[in-house]
């Protein structure tokens, strides 16, 4: 679409009443969020595209978080003219994060809300089994999802997922806070009672970076992808969505 902002798929919606700006987890882009709804009582979810993947594989991807959130930040702008959140699962979590501190920073309309999903705050990282596999170990863990989610992936397609998976962990471990800055915007964490890859109860950390809530809901770590109703309702009540 001409004139398109490349952070998004579409043109946000001028009537919402507030915005979530979802952060596709590492190694994939926007498409992540397909089954999600656009929006919830008022409160639009959009989904953020990244340079280095699908339509803007030709981009330079960020080297670090910290770079991510200048880039992301500025070209949100236009769009950050009434109440928002950001929301990330997984290494995305902490680029949701860095944005906001990227945010507050710069002097910006302060989110309303930042919503953490199986991460561990930035200063008990980096951690997860990902950041140790070799190549053909996350080339068996992308096959295992794309199958899992209903896909046949060609070598091809492998190939090239890998590509941005090995980028995103290259900038997770990179990601390195002993520090980490305290936020006005408050904070929600989401664990996952199934979770083997980040479990709930080593989320408590975040309680430095802002006033957190932590909340746990019922499933697996990529239960999130399905739009579960639990996950919405935080969103509502945390965003004031109509009906919430």
């Amino acid at each position: 679409m001409k004139g398109m902002n490349p952070w998004l798929l579409r043109r946000p919606d001028p009537l919402a009443t507030a915005r979530i700006f979802c952060i596709p987890y590492s190694g994939t882009g926007a498409g992540m969020y397909n089954r999600w709804p656009s929006s919830i009582g008022g409160v639009e979810l959009v989904p953020v595209q990244l340079p280095g993947r699908a339509n803007r594989m030709r981009e330079k991807a960020p080297t670090t978080y910290e770079e991510l959130a200048v880039d992301l930040v500025a070209g949100l702008a236009p769009y950050l003219d009434r109440p928002y959140g950001f929301f990330g699962h997984c290494g995305s979590a902490l680029a949701a994060y860095q944005a906001a501190v990227q945010v507050e920073a710069t002097g910006l309309a302060v989110p309303g809300h930042l919503f953490v999903s199986s991460q561990v705050a930035p200063q008990d990282g980096p951690t997860g089994r990902f950041l140790e596999l070799d190549d053909d170990g996350l080339t068996d863990e992308l096959r295992i999802m794309i199958e899992e989610r209903g896909g046949n992936p060609s070598p091809d397609v492998l190939e090239l997922a890998l590509e941005i998976l090995r980028a995103d962990i290259e900038v997770n471990k990179r990601y390195v806070v002993p520090d980490p800055v305290r936020l006005t915007t408050p904070i929600t964490t989401i664990g996952w009672t199934e979770d083997r890859e980040v479990q709930h109860h080593t989320m408590s950390g975040w309680n430095r970076c802002g006033d957190t809530d932590h909340h746990v809901l019922p499933g697996a770590h990529y239960r999130f992808l399905d739009g579960p109703p639990e996950l919405f309702e935080l969103f509502a009540a945390r965003m004031g969505a109509k009906g919430a």
